[in-house]
C-alpha cells in the first residue's frame, strides 16, 4: 500500500473544502482512492501508537490543534515533531482526513486525525468522527492512497 507523505495539498496548504465524492474523485484523478477507516488507523500508529508521532500527548511543534495552533490549516510539514516514525506529515493535527467504512449501511463516512479545530483526544490514532458524506469544511481534506497489487505472492 502506498500513502500520500501528506495531505494533497495546494500551494503548500491542505486541499479542504470537498465532500467525500468529490475528494474521491480527486484522488481517483491522482490514480488512488480514499482509504477505508481501518487502512487510516493502521497507517497512522501501526496499532501501537497512542497518536501518529508516538505515545506523548502533543504539543507545540507535534500538531495543529485548538490551543496549539493559529485556529486555521497551516501548511503541511509545518509540525516535523508530528511526523509518524514512517515518514508521514499532518497524521494528527491540521485538517480531518476523509476515510470511507464500506461495512456501514447508513453511508456515513469517517474522518481521521483532527484538525486545528479539535481537541487533542481528536488527533489519537483510534479516534473516528462519523459524518455524512456531503459535509464540507475548510478543516477537512484528504490523503490518497494507492493499493499496489502484491509481488512475489508477499502483501505490498
Amino acid at each position: 500500500m502506498w500513502w500520500a507523505a501528506a495531505p494533497l495539498a495546494q500551494d503548500g496548504l491542505p486541499v479542504t473544502g470537498l465532500p467525500l465524492i468529490q475528494a474521491a474523485q480527486l484522488a481517483a484523478l491522482l490514480g488512488g482512492q480514499v482509504p477505508t477507516s481501518a487502512e487510516w488507523e493502521w497507517m497512522a500508529g501501526r496499532g501501537r501508537r497512542r497518536f501518529p508521532w508516538g505515545d506523548e500527548a502533543p504539543a507545540a511543534g507535534s500538531a495543529n490543534l485548538r490551543g496549539l495552533g493559529p485556529g486555521c490549516p497551516t501548511p503541511v510539514a509545518a509540525h516535523p515533531a508530528g511526523r509518524t516514525p514512517e515518514g508521514l506529515w499532518d497524521v494528527g493535527g491540521n485538517v480531518w482526513e476523509w476515510t470511507t467504512a464500506p461495512w456501514r449501511r447508513d453511508r456515513v463516512a469517517l474522518l481521521r486525525g483532527g484538525s486545528y479545530q479539535s481537541l487533542v483526544q481528536y488527533a489519537s490514532c483510534a479516534h473516528a468522527n462519523d459524518v455524512p458524506g456531503h459535509l464540507s469544511s475548510p478543516g477537512i481534506g484528504i490523503r490518497p492512497v494507492r493499493r499496489i497489487p502484491p509481488t512475489n505472492g508477499a502483501d505490498a
